[in-house]
């Protein structure tokens, strides 16, 4: 039997319409499972389990670190009860029963750049981030805007708190702790500090040197 005209264009309209509403569905489809997998949250972002209201926001949201549990609360220590932070003077090769930190080897370059470093006693509040995969030097000053640097005398107090490899703010496992200190000359360096076993070990990178630093290292930054 042959269709009349007008049934072939009703069914050719309605067949587009079908096609429509399923192109529709189709997409509807596909925003809610981009939806539901977090679509709009940068997947390329280290998921952040420790993040609070007060975190700040811009490069740390990035990439590679994640802040720590109690980060907000920030890691500080008494001063010490000089009127100067002679670097020389505290940071010693010494592990005997009767050292103030027992420090089982100090770094060539470390010796170098900042042994002969004085600095004022004002310690500075601390934060500290754990890195999620490797990075190196320059990946650190470009998330953590670590330009300002912490100071010797921040290091030296953690140390003090954990003199013998005690637990506390510095990992004591074969990870390294990572600092962002200013040298005699104002040149930007990384001081990593790792607990030896029978002290603590402490060396020094240049930022020129792109040194890159293993997944779980712990980032101080001010």
């Amino acid at each position: 039997m042959k269709s009349s005209p007008f049934l072939r264009l009703w069914l050719d309209k309605a067949g587009a319409l079908l096609i429509v509403y399923g192109m529709i569905a189709a997409a509807v489809s596909i925003v809610l499972v981009l939806a539901l997998n977090g679509f709009g949250a940068n997947r390329g972002d280290v998921y952040d389990p420790f993040s609070s209201p007060g975190a700040p926001a811009g490069p740390l949201d990035k990439l590679k670190f994640a802040r720590e549990p109690g980060n907000d609360k920030h890691y500080i220590c008494e001063k010490p009860q000089t009127d100067a932070f002679i670097a020389r003077d505290h940071f010693k090769e010494d592990i005997t029963s009767t050292a103030r930190v027992k420090m089982a080897w100090l770094g060539a370059t470390f010796v170098r750049q900042f042994a002969a470093k004085v600095e004022g006693v004002d310690v500075t509040p601390l934060q500290t981030y754990i890195l999620q995969s490797p990075a190196n030097i320059d990946e650190f000053v470009g998330e953590l805007g670590a330009r300002d640097g912490v100071k010797l005398v921040d290091i030296w107090c953690l140390l003090r708190l954990q003199a013998n490899g005690e637990s506390g703010a510095l990992q004591t496992t074969s990870l390294p702790n990572a600092f962002f200190v200013r040298d005699g000359t104002g040149a930007l360096a990384v001081i990593d500090v790792v607990w030896g076993g029978a002290g603590w070990e402490i060396g020094a990178s240049p930022i020129e040197s792109r040194r890159t630093w293993p997944r779980g290292t712990r980032v101080f930054s001010r």
